[in-house]
Parts: structure tokens; sequence; C-alpha cells
């Protein structure tokens, strides 16, 4: 049986090794897997190597430092998340993709700053889990190499893994990780997603890009919480976004009000910085948002019971907080919201709630309006 490139390709059962295929062939791969990639809706594609010694080092510190609070996960798995070669033995390139996911219709997020009563979500979780979206996008592009090369080596990753996800898209040239962490592209701002594809095929790798935060610090100033402590240093344990979803305990109260209304997630260091001034919106319907939750009102979302959560939810990121998370985070922003006899009322009705996390945080914030 012949693949595409002309060479011969492995019988059935068998897997293709970089061995086998040329230098021309594996560099006319590298640019069809690009060409590809854009035909699936991702905004680009790059290829990186495995190195990824620095980052290894700030990792470390950075757990050291013990600025990843609760998320225990993180220290797991040893050198697998800065050695993709002990994560998928054999490894040796990572494909890297990138994919906008700012709706052009999306309410705002610097509006609903101006709105207190209404809640404020992460603008990536507004529409459908993104997690599913790439990943089955990733699957078709190695489904296309397989076509093209026949089977070969390969593992598919979207944030689902111990992966240094941002560290490969720099290396692949997608951008450059900014002052606030995360990933700055010159022509796109920080709004999209990433995933990778681990493969053992030695395809040509792309350049690195420079850094382009110069002296800015506007993400560092902008923080409600203080939680960037430092040029590409954030104490998770102050961040809204680790606050909101990743803590399952209580939010410490000298935290809660400057959270204002945002319920899931934070996005004022990406809101602030001048790069995103070039953002392109997306043009993938899967991300707009759904329920009306980018613009909701607190007492609304208050209001639903879990079943109601849980089919409001289906297929969201929003899930990852579980019920009664959300119902803490949306007590802290009715804690923070104008007062009135309304949202006094939707507190009233959780202060004998089931959960003990939900009543300690309505409770707090009844007396934020003067009703303990």
């Amino acid at each position: 049986m012949k693949n595409k490139t002309g060479s011969d390709s492995s019988g059935p059962g068998e897997k293709i090794t970089g061995e086998q295929l040329s230098t021309g062939q594996l560099n006319s791969l590298a640019s069809q897997i690009k060409l590809w990639g854009e035909e699936l809706g991702f905004q680009q594609v790059g290829i990186s190597d495995t190195r990824l010694d620095e980052h290894e080092a700030r990792l470390q510190t950075w757990l050291e430092d013990r600025f990843h609070g609760s998320m225990d996960y993180m220290e797991r798995h040893g050198a697998k998340r800065s050695n993709p070669g002990q994560l998928i033995p054999g490894t040796v390139r990572v494909i890297s993709v990138r994919m906008n996911y700012l709706r052009e219709e999306t309410v705002p997020a610097s509006e609903l700053m101006q709105r207190p009563e209404l809640a404020l979500i992460s603008r990536y979780a507004l529409g459908r889990d993104y997690h599913k979206v790439i990943r089955k996008r990733l699957q078709k592009l190695a489904s296309k190499i397989e076509t093209h090369i026949g089977d070969f080596n390969y593992r598919v990753f979207v944030d689902s893994a111990p992966v240094l996800e941002k560290a490969l898209a720099e290396k692949a040239g997608l951008g450059w990780i900014g002052k606030h962490s995360n990933l700055l592209n010159r022509e796109s701002g920080s709004w999209f997603f990433l995933g990778e594809i681990y493969t053992d095929l030695p395809l040509p790798t792309d350049q690195s890009l420079e850094n382009h935060c110069g002296d800015c610090v506007r993400c560092i100033d902008a923080c409600p919480t203080g939680a960037i402590v430092g040029p590409y240093r954030v104490d998770a344990r102050k961040c809204i976004s680790y606050l909101t979803i990743e803590l399952r305990g209580s939010i410490p109260e000298e935290l809660r009000p400057l959270m204002g209304n945002r319920i899931f997630g934070c996005d004022d260091c990406q809101l602030v910085c001048p790069w995103n001034r070039f953002a392109q919106h997306s043009a993938e319907p899967d991300f707009s948002p759904r329920q009306g939750l980018d613009s909701a009102t607190l007492i609304r979302l208050f209001g639903w019971t879990e079943e109601e959560f849980l089919k409001s939810t289906e297929g969201s990121a929003i899930r990852r907080t579980g019920y009664t998370g959300w119902l803490r985070n949306i007590a802290v922003a009715l804690g923070n919201a104008p007062n009135s006899p309304d949202t006094v009322m939707a507190l009233e009705s959780r202060r004998e709630h089931p959960s003990g996390i939900v009543r300690e945080h309505v409770a707090w914030a009844l007396e934020q309006h003067g009703s303990s």
C-alpha cells in the first residue's frame, strides 16, 4: 500500500516512525498539517520540540512558593508535566494549535462591570465546553495525518493531562507568555484556546517569538485581588479564577469584597492588555453564549435548582465548579451587589441551604446588607 508521500506506508497494524520519512517528506507534511489545521478552524498551528528546561524551573519555584493552593494535581506526575517524552514515551514533537473563542455578539465584560446586579462569567465559559470542541478538531487533524502517511504514534491533549500547554505553544511560535501568565499573540491578543498533539514524528520545528510586553504592567495593576504578585508570577490562592472554580472550600473573607460580580473566572488582566486591541472574533458557533449567560442577573442564576443548574450548564465548562460552588460564588456577588429588597430576599431563600459552605457565604452576604 502506498501513502500520499509516495513512500511505502506501514502494513496493517503497524505504525509509521520518523525514520521512515525523508527530510523532504517531513517538511512537506509539516506544511500540510498547518493547512489542514486552518481548514479545521484553528487560527494557527505550530510545531515545537520537547525541551522545556526553563519552564520546568519556573514551575518548580511556583510549587515551592505554594502558589498552587489546593491544586495538588500540579505536584503530581513528577517531571512528566515539563517533559512530554516522559508523559508519552517516544514523543519528540508537539503540534500546538490555537482557536479564537470571543464571539462578536457577546455582551462586553466592561458593561457588566458597570452593572453589579448582573453576573460576570469569564468569556471562555459562555459557550460549549472548549475541551470537547478542540479535542474533536485535533482528532480530525490527526486522522488527516493518518490518511496521508498511514498509522502513526500520537496523543491528543486539551487541558486534560499534565501538559505545559502555554510553554509548548510559546516554543511553537503561537505567541509569548505575558506577565499575567497567559499566551499573547500580536495579531490575536489572548482570547483563544490551546490544544496539542504529542507525536514521535520528527517534524521541523517553528521559531519562538520575541516577548513584546516591554515595560507594560497594566495586567498587574488591574488584578482585582493582587494575584499577579510580579511579572510572570501568579499566586493562584488570590486569583478569582482559582477561587471561583478550583477552590472547593470557603473563599477567604478578605478577598470576597474584591470579587465584585465575578462568579466564574476572571478576565480583568486580559481586558486591559493593549494587545487585545487586535483580538479577532471567533466564527465558531459553539462558542456563542448559551442560556443568556453573558447578561444574566445574579438573582436569576441564584434561583436555579440543582436540576436547573445541571440542565442549563450541560456541555459547559461551568459544570466544573459544581452546584454548591455555583451558589457560593453567586452569594458572594450578591453580597457585593447594591442593597435591595430583592437581593436580600434571594439570599434569605438560601439561608438554610443544606450545604454549610453555601450557608456561610449567604450569611456573609446578608451581613453586607445589614441583615444578619
